[in-house]
């Protein structure tokens, strides 16, 4: 009994050391100074009206949606066809191809957005959207295949047969029995994917211009010469965005399975 009140206390002092930078961002979002302070003085939401108002921060803003959606697309394209032929295949050099698949993970993001701008700007598609779209690609497939991969390893092989020797062609069993068992997997990896490109900094400041500046790399430029509540009330945004994607995450397909796999 004492053993459970320790570790839930314990679990309860991380919790809130984990939420307290969000609830000061929060709260220096709504101070009525106009500079950093917490506590906050006064109650308003002029910060955030300024934040809509502001035509560089929506266009930013929109531009990052944009990229994110058309990223997590084709990373789920790519990653659940990855998934699927590193589950089932059996060939020489998978163990090769699945290390290459998740490499992503272990180069450092800032060396990679190095390398994706010499190569841009080698092949002439520098600072432009499909650059970012191919750079932010290679940073989340690997949340896709691994997510895929894990549904993938508990799942039953034998549904797939049955409904192959009722008559059903192999699309209609990959539509009506492969896909509901494992939409678990494949709907986190796309969540994932369009947080991870969202609030990508590491590749997108590589690649932007004044035309085309992402929403992260735009709070990270203003933060080097303004510490207002604006920029609190615009983080604030990009914390609330994170929240309404985990609670979609478990309203889908709930976060448990999202994680193992199930």
């Amino acid at each position: 009994m004492i053993r459970r009140v320790l570790l839930g206390s314990f679990a309860g002092l991380m919790l809130c050391y984990l939420a307290a930078p969000l609830v000061v961002i929060f709260a220096v979002s709504i101070t009525t100074t106009r500079f950093l302070k917490f506590p906050p003085m006064g109650f308003t939401f002029n910060w955030y009206v300024q934040f809509f108002s502001d035509a560089n921060y929506m266009d930013a803003f929109w531009l990052s949606i944009r990229l994110a959606v058309v990223v997590t697309i084709i990373a789920l394209l790519l990653g659940v066809t990855a998934g699927f032929v590193l589950s089932r295949g059996d060939f020489r050099g998978k163990n090769a191809i699945s290390a290459a698949f998740l490499s992503p993970l272990v180069l450092p993001t800032v060396v990679f957005g190095v390398a994706m701008l010499q190569f841009a700007t080698i092949l002439g598609f520098a600072h432009s959207f499909i650059s970012l779209v191919i750079g932010h690609i290679v940073v989340v497939l690997p949340y896709v295949v691994r997510t895929t991969l894990a549904t993938l390893a508990r799942f039953d092989t034998t549904t797939e047969e049955a409904a192959l020797d009722l008559g059903a062609r192999p699309f209609t069993t990959f539509m009506l029995v492969t896909l509901p068992q494992i939409k678990s997997g494949i709907i986190a990896g796309g969540l994932f994917a369009f947080i991870f490109s969202y609030s990508n900094v590491e590749i997108s400041i590589f690649q932007s211009r004044d035309a085309l500046i992402t929403f992260p790399v735009k709070l990270f430029d203003y933060v080097q010469y303004s510490l207002d509540p604006l920029l609190a009330a615009a983080s604030a945004i990009t914390v609330l965005f994170a929240i309404a994607a985990i609670i979609l995450l478990d309203l889908a397909v709930g976060i448990d399975k999202a994680l193992s796999g199930r």
